[in-house]
């Protein structure tokens, strides 16, 4: 059987069908069976498990792993490492869940033990694990039975399988895991520390795998806060082996993983962001991801080939979350991106790739690009990028949604020319649709955007997302659990409620309403930030010609303010004191009449008091409000 299976898909598949997988697995577990005819059946099992996906559905359907798992208490070393090598082959399909080795709670420290054994154990537990390593759970559980401890030493193992299985190990433990790695950071292995040892196996002599690797645990270490940003194996070391995993010379996966590492690796961090980009030409050398395959790639290899077109997506992707990472914080590389060779055009085309990947990461690329006013006012508008990107808001998944909005919030600043053809294209429905959403993330975009439309906006505008959102939405929003929500929706109203004849407009139309959530929020308990916006709500409404009255008519909020201008927080003081300036002030008609409510209401008494205040601001603007009453 054995020799009729290997690398043959055919014989394996017509096996199975015989029903040959119960019968191993029965000769396997017999205890009269010798250790031998155990090793043959697991060496077959292993065999029929490198076949396709279905020959391991096959085999997993009939409880395998229990069997396999079963087999490693053997004392026998030979049957062990059949067992092993067939666990290997069935945790690395991607069809096998990684949770079945974490059911029974007694298998990880047994493979820590056999760890020990022989070169050929040690392979294969820890490629296991760098398989089965799937979020912060499983990292703990390898973690607590002294994973680092135990596979630390097999870096310097003589087998170079056994080195590079104990290194993507460390790269799956250490990702976005703080406590794994500040371990690791302190760990020695014959005398020299772990961080040390990643160094020398990325020098530019080691097998690309074997670098690419390291600079993963590396970068990994550094993101989650074990090695500085500034530390020289990451400037001189990691960062410039990742740049060079993106030249032509690399194989596709390779270009892929080191574009998608570094993008990681630099993300937050400007100053790593402007090495990078002076790299080896790396802007340059980015572009090239977007011509694959080129005609020049002699074409011996047609497998290879085939394989490429149908990875060729991988690329862009990557050099789309590269360029997204290079940009984020520096005018100068986003000008530098931009002038790269048809890059808007490349980007543009991104957002309607089939691909949900590619289509993710070219928006994120945009919008890592419209932080940048000077391109919102130029390659942005030449490029019409609103069109497809209204587009893609009409029926995207979540993900793609929460970054595609966000960038709509900073095309629709005021200085920004795309602002009125997105109108024009009924973004006020779309965005007051996205404050309905159950992702707060999406909530917030929806209410930021139109915050950012209704800015110096004409009174049209203003009219058109006051009746699209409605004021029971306006009211949902203003009790949102998410505070960011809350202040954008209150920023919202203050956009609104600008420039005297607006005010009065709005507040004729929506004044009980905007008086009720003013109330509502300024009774609530809620923090400084959120009651100062409130206050200065207040304030503008008190600018309004005819809308003043709306507050002088209500005592309730009278008090409020009154209340507000003895607060022990200077913000709100100040706040509270806009109120009282816009009510007072006396060039206007019926100045008289509301000075004499609010002196008897007391309001003079609290103004001689903090005109002696300490704070500077807040003891010229009483000041100037007490002259309103002498002239």
């Amino acid at each position: 059987m054995k020799n009729a299976v290997i690398g043959n898909n055919k014989q394996k598949a017509n096996l199975i069908v015989l029903g040959a997988v119960p019968r191993l697995l029965y000769l396997l577990q017999q205890e009269t069976s010798s250790t031998e005819l155990k090793t043959e059946c697991a060496v077959v099992l292993g065999s029929l498990a490198m076949g396709t996906e279905n020959n391991v559905k096959s085999l997993l359907d009939c409880h395998i792993i229990p069997a396999l798992l079963q087999g490693l208490l053997s004392p026998d070393l030979k049957f062990i490492e059949a067992c092993l090598r067939c666990l290997r082959t069935i945790f690395t399909s991607p069809v096998t869940p990684e949770e079945l080795l974490y059911t029974d709670a007694t298998v990880i420290p047994h493979l820590m033990a056999l760890l020990s054994r022989s070169r050929y154990t040690q392979e294969y537990i820890c490629q296991i694990f760098s398989h089965c390593c799937k979020g912060p759970d499983h990292q703990t559980i390898l973690f607590n039975h002294g994973a680092v401890q135990n596979i630390a030493h097999l870096l310097t193992s003589v087998s170079y399988k056994v080195r590079m299985q104990a290194l993507k190990c460390f790269s799956v433990l250490a990702f976005e895991n703080p406590q794994v790695s500040m371990t690791l950071v302190n760990v020695l292995v014959d005398g020299e520390l772990l961080p040390q040892i990643f160094v020398k196996m990325l020098q530019r002599d080691k097998p690309i795998e074997m670098q690419l690797t390291s600079a993963k645990c590396l970068t990994y270490m550094c993101r989650a806060g074990a090695i500085r940003t500034d530390d020289n194996s990451i400037v001189l070391k990691t960062l410039p082996c990742l740049v060079r995993m993106c030249s032509k010379e690399r194989l596709l996966e390779e270009r892929v993983e080191g574009a998608e590492t570094l993008a990681y690796l630099i993300e937050p961090d400007v100053e790593l962001q402007r090495i990078a980009s002076i790299t080896d030409h790396l802007i340059a050398m980015l572009a090239d991801y977007f011509k694959y395959p080129s005609s020049v790639s002699a074409i011996t290899d047609i497998k290879r080939l085939d394989h490429d077109l149908k990875h060729a997506h991988e690329l862009r992707q990557a050099a789309f979350k590269l360029y997204a990472s290079l940009g984020a914080n520096d005018e100068d590389i986003r000008k530098k991106i931009i002038e790269t060779e048809n890059m808007m055009d490349r980007i543009v085309t991104g957002l309607s790739e089939s691909s949900v990947k590619v289509r993710l990461a070219a928006v994120r690329c945009l919008h890592s690009l419209s932080r940048s006013v000077q391109q919102l006012r130029t390659s942005f508008q030449d490029h019409a990028v609103w069109k497809p990107l209204m587009k893609v808001l009409q029926n995207a998944p979540d993900e793609i949604l929460v970054v595609a909005s966000s960038m709509l919030c900073n095309l629709l600043l005021e200085f920004s020319p795309s602002k009125e053809p997105i109108l024009e294209s009924g973004a006020v429905e779309l965005l007051c649709g996205l404050t309905q959403s159950e992702n707060p993330a999406l909530r917030v975009n929806g209410i930021w955007a139109l915050m950012n439309m209704a800015f110096q906006a004409e009174q049209k505008i203003k009219a058109d997302i006051l009746r699209s959102l409605s004021t029971e939405q306006l009211f949902r929003l203003l009790s949102d659990s998410d505070l960011n929500v809350l202040m954008k929706t209150l920023g919202l109203l203050r956009n609104l409620l600008s420039t005297r004849p607006h005010i009065d407009k709005i507040m004729s139309t929506h004044g009980k309403q905007i008086m009720q959530a003013v109330t509502f929020i300024l009774e609530g308990e809620h923090n400084i930030e959120v009651k100062e916006q409130t206050l200065c709500i207040l304030a503008n409404i008190a600018d309004g010609t005819t809308a003043k009255e709306l507050i002088m008519t209500n005592d309730d909020i009278l008090q409020k303010i009154k209340y507000y201008m003895g607060h022990s927080h200077v913000k709100l003081q100040l706040a509270a004191m806009f109120c009282i300036s816009n009510l007072i002030w006396n060039e206007e008609e019926g100045s008289q009449e509301r000075q004499d409510k609010l002196r008897d209401m007391g309001i003079v008494d609290i103004l001689h008091k903090l005109s002696q205040s300490p704070d500077s601001n807040l003891c010229d603007k009483a000041k100037t409000a007490l002259q309103q009453y002498l002239a």
